[in-house]
């Protein structure tokens, strides 16, 4: 029998694949949980439920089977672009059953089955999805994986033009053999640099696209002249060819280019992103509000000790420290530390960006309190206050927003949002004297990529990457 065509694999049958194994490992799972809470010792931490049986039970766990594959569809968890990729896909899995696990308890408490739905099942359930999708979908990946099956996964990828955008997408597409897309060379026009892999010149291009099975036809850079542009495109319909545009107008915040229509003309733009739309804006500072406000509550005791200590070390100066950072809008606000240096250094130190290792300055407590970033708990009254987030791109002073920004490409838009106690770059280890480029990037990134899922990662890997490098 011969094999199905790349594309209807890709579109077609595997993602019919993911499906249906989804449905037969959720209900498996949801039958595991209905187990452990009837059927093993877990069941006596909840309440009985009269007419529990599995015939009874077996509508509830149908509808909650029917709730996750709507979840996970809705996430676009079967899209041909997440084939190969594991860990993006687990992560939407652990996101849409925490959604569904939120909208079981929901339905549960307003409408009224019978039986009724087992909270306590619930939860079990919850970690019995988890688990199980896991391992089957750990399963799939290790079977996809294989060379046999991933270059037929893989859409095959030429590139129309040849600069440093196109060079960095080929080397990025060749380092990741799981990448969804293959590069398999490219196409130069007039005027480019040889590229290492050439597919033949641009009046060879229906023959270059055909030869090399290409699926989609990357164009190096947005300006093209409007003939080759109309000449290329056209060329792609007549080949089944995806055309797709590397947007070299716009370097930053790519993930808010949408298109639209003004009168009859279609625009492209950056639009609002998600982490400044309303709604977000709201549910962002409510997790601000609850996050600070236990944090400082549980962190008071902690406080006052750290008070005494430095206090005791240093009887001259103020426990607290306060410094002019720049926050959201460019507004400056007051930051506060606790000290953890003389009380002169501030004084004494306005072109440094951090302190470094070993500075005569630091108190002994202080170097400690730093390494463990204790220094920055009374932060949570800056978040209380609205001048910060819990999460977000660090604050920097005044005099090096305005040397930074003048020094480093795209360093002003990270002021779109609130600073953070905490950041992206943070738990990817920049903090101190590390690469700023990078921490901007990685805080570029955070913006353009904001969800409130982004948000509680980061917060949960805070926690375990809490404490600085020695």
């Amino acid at each position: 029998m011969n094999a199905p065509p790349p594309t209807r694999l890709r579109k077609v049958l595997l993602p019919a694949a993911l499906v249906l194994g989804d449905t037969v490992f959720a209900f498996a799972a949801l039958t595991l949980g209905y187990w452990l809470r009837y059927a093993s010792p877990l069941g006596n931490l909840g309440l009985d439920v009269p007419d529990a049986t599995f015939p009874a039970y077996l509508p509830l766990l149908l509808v909650g089977v029917a709730f996750l594959i709507a979840a996970y569809a809705q996430l676009n968890l079967y899209g041909e672009r997440l084939l190969l990729r594991k860990f993006q896909s687990i992560s939407l899995i652990i996101k849409g059953t925490t959604f569904w696990l939120a909208a079981y308890l929901g339905l549960s408490l307003v409408l009224k089955f019978e039986p009724p739905i087992s909270r306590l099942f619930v939860v079990i359930a919850f970690l019995c999805v988890i688990t199980v999708m896991f391992v089957w979908r750990s399963l799939f990946y290790l079977l996809l994986t294989r060379p046999a099956w991933r270059e037929r996964v893989r859409q095959r990828v030429a590139v129309l033009g040849w600069n440093d955008e196109a060079q960095a997408l080929a080397v990025t597409l060749e380092a990741d053999p799981a990448h969804p897309y293959r590069f398999c060379g490219a196409i130069p026009l007039p005027g480019d640099p040889p590229p290492p892999q050439p597919l033949g010149t641009f009046d060879q291009l229906e023959a270059a696209l055909r030869s090399a099975q290409i699926d989609v036809l990357i164009a190096a850079r947005s300006d093209l002249p409007r003939e080759i542009m109309v000449r290329a495109v056209e060329t792609c319909e007549r080949t089944y060819t995806e055309w797709k545009v590397i947007p070299t107008s716009f370097q930053i915040l790519l993930s808010g280019l949408r298109l639209q229509t003004i009168g009859r003309l279609p625009v492209l733009g950056i639009e609002e992103l998600a982490i400044n739309q309303l709604f977000n804006r709201a549910l962002k500072r409510a997790v601000d509000l609850i996050g600070a406000g236990i944090g400082l509550l549980l962190a008071t005791p902690v406080i006052a000790l750290l008070a005494l200590l430095i206090k005791r070390e240093s009887p001259g100066g103020p426990v607290f420290f306060r410094q002019t950072r720049v926050g959201a809008g460019h507004r400056p606000f007051t930051l506060w530390k606790l000290r953890s240096m003389t009380p002169d250094a501030d004084a004494l130190d306005h072109a440094h960006q951090s302190t470094a290792r070993g500075d005569p300055r630091l108190l002994r407590l202080g170097a400690f309190l730093r390494r463990w970033n204790l220094d920055e708990i009374p932060q949570y009254w800056n978040v209380l206050r609205g001048d910060m987030s819990l999460v977000g791109p660090r604050p920097e002073r005044p005099v090096h927003v305005d040397r930074l920004s003048q020094e480093i490409p795209h360093y002003l838009p990270r002021h779109l949002v609130k600073p953070g106690m905490t950041g992206w770059a943070q738990v990817n280890g920049l903090r101190g004297d590390s690469s700023i480029t990078r921490r901007i990037q990685h805080d570029i990134y955070y913006i353009e990529n904001w969800s409130l899922w982004l948000d509680l990662q980061i917060l949960a890997l805070t926690f375990i990457r809490w404490k600085n490098p020695e």
